[in-house]
């Protein structure tokens, strides 16, 4: 497993990706305890399958721009929900009816919930 503070950055770098293309309801879902193999599940959903390939491009983008390595990629064709899985982070950006349907936090309920730090954004109206 990552050091936590390498962990913490990689989630900060993807959740500030997702906001940044409008990414809506981040959730990270701690779910090492039943995985082995992975640390955190991001969750994010984009309102259509447009904006859900421009958010999970932009995660990968800045992943990859601060040096950690993509394993996977699943999903990008259809862009209804696309998986990247950075190893010990895996990210699941979702059009809004397939996060509905799948509903991956009724799932991983037992696992804590991770809080996610996102830049402030200044509303000016």
């Amino acid at each position: 497993m990552t050091d936590r503070t390498v962990l913490r950055e990689m989630l900060a770098v993807a959740a500030a990706a997702a906001d940044s293309k409008g990414g809506e309801d981040l959730v990270g879902l701690d779910v090492s305890g039943p995985l082995p193999l992975v640390d955190i599940f991001l969750v994010v959903t984009g309102r259509n399958e447009r904006n859900v390939a421009a958010i999970a491009d932009e995660i990968e983008d800045r992943l990859l721009e601060h040096g950690f390595k993509r394993l996977r990629r699943e999903g990008r064709q259809e862009s209804r929900w696309i998986l990247l899985d950075f190893g010990d982070l895996v990210v699941h950006v979702f059009h809004e009816e397939e996060r509905m349907y799948y509903g991956l936090e009724r799932l991983w309920k037992d696992c804590p919930v991770v809080p996610i730090d996102l830049p402030a954004t200044s509303t000016a109206d």
